[in-house]
């Protein structure tokens, strides 16, 4: 787990933030590194991971697949396997 946002994980927030907010909170790089950073966005390296985080943080997934996990609004895929999460 870790707080790093490279321009990977910065475009996959900056493409799909529409799924967790209604109107974009971002709209460039810089923009979107400072929102992550403000509330502590997490960047982890499987789909495991991202359910170990959410469990941790006191998330009901035990019925949840991962199909659902991977689904969540504040789960995003960066593409390249790892995972940004954002508690909005």
């Amino acid at each position: 787990m870790t707080n790093t946002y490279d321009e990977k994980v910065l475009d996959a927030f900056l493409k799909d933030q529409g799924r967790l907010f209604p109107e974009p909170v971002a709209e460039t790089r810089e923009e979107a590194k400072e929102f992550l950073e403000d509330v502590l966005a997490v960047v982890v390296d499987s789909l495991e991971d991202v359910m170990d985080y959410l469990d941790e943080a006191g998330m009901d997934i035990a019925e949840m697949s991962k199909e659902d996990v991977e689904a969540a609004e504040e789960v995003f895929a960066v593409g390249d396997g790892r995972y940004l999460i954002v508690e909005a």
